[in-house]
């Protein structure tokens, strides 16, 4: 049997977990790097170092196969680690210094949208039923509550705003180009792959970082355990986790589970950093949780019915 097809809908749970799980570290990976650059380190370096952790420890389970099996798909991982890694997390990164969590957190999440309208676009017979975009509608008005929870007092910088809005094509485009990866190598693999490449890509963009913090901010306590977190966590542990939710229950659904990052980073930015939760930003969270179960029950009726 194919180890990359569903055995039945009722082993997919466990997929659906693994695409919670990983939405829940990457809410809380929000927090945690800007509790790094309250503490002196810089956005790029955050991403070298915690990228360069994720690797080596991902190494030390696979490690037997190095290239892949053609230029081409070599060249597909080093798109993937471009768009995935390097693109991504200093995009994000540098939006945390001009914007607020909530708010990267917001526009961070719209990747299930575009991944809708990609598949569509990309794969012609694989087009998403009305369920999605009924759903995913629902789920980003709630999205845009979430944004506003703070008594509408928040200072809105366009550069932060357009940095997560790149970050977010990003995370869309990579969910579409693990699809020709996933039936050819493994999960680690692929992982490990992204990792090299998005280390790779990330360290000339050094060069363009003002400064380099003392390496001594690195044994402070605090520092140590949010880069261990964010490496083998949300890194290592969050992309293994989420290459195998895409194969399973395919890039749609695995993205709708991205509506809950604002939630969980809401909830934890309250908590850790001290950003209030009003009712509008209950609302959203509400419209949330009730737009991805829509999609997905319109999904499965429509499935039912054909």
């Amino acid at each position: 049997m194919d180890s990359h097809k569903p055995s039945g809908k009722g082993r997919l749970w466990p997929y659906h977990l693994c695409a919670a799980a990983t939405v829940t570290a990457w809410g809380l990976s929000l927090v945690s790097t800007r509790v790094l650059l309250d503490h002196g380190l810089h956005p790029i370096e955050i991403y070298i170092y915690r990228f360069t952790l994720a690797y080596l420890a991902l190494l030390c389970f696979c490690h037997k196969k190095i290239l892949s099996n053609s230029f081409k798909d070599e060249l597909l991982f080093l798109g993937c680690g471009l768009v995935a890694g390097s693109v991504y997390f200093i995009s994000e990164n540098v939006a945390l210094e001009y914007t607020l969590v909530t708010n990267v957190s917001l526009i961070t999440a719209l990747p299930p949208l575009l991944t809708v309208l990609l598949v569509g676009l990309v794969y012609k017979t694989n087009r998403p039923g009305r369920g999605a975009y009924i759903g995913s509608v629902i789920a980003f008005l709630g999205v845009g509550l979430v944004i506003f929870n703070s008594s509408f007092n928040m200072e809105l910088n366009p550069i932060g705003d357009l940095l997560s809005l790149l970050a977010a094509f990003c995370w869309a485009i990579y969910g579409l180009m693990l699809k020709p990866l996933n039936a050819h190598y493994t999960e680690l693999f692929i992982t490990r792959k992204v990792f090299f490449y998005g280390l790779l890509t990330g360290i000339p963009f050094l060069s363009i970082q003002p400064e380099i913090a003392s390496p001594a901010i690195l044994l402070e306590p605090v520092c140590m355990v949010n880069l261990l977190f964010l490496a083998l966590v949300c890194s290592m542990g969050g992309y293994i986790m989420w290459a195998f939710a895409i194969v399973k229950i395919g890039p749609v659904t695995a993205s709708n589970y991205l509506y809950f990052q604002p939630i969980i980073t809401m909830i934890f930015a309250m908590i850790a950093l001290g950003e209030k939760v009003t009712v509008v930003g209950y609302i959203g969270c509400a419209l949330i949780l009730f737009g991805v179960w829509l999609a997905d029950y319109l999904q499965k009726r429509q499935l039912r019915k054909t």
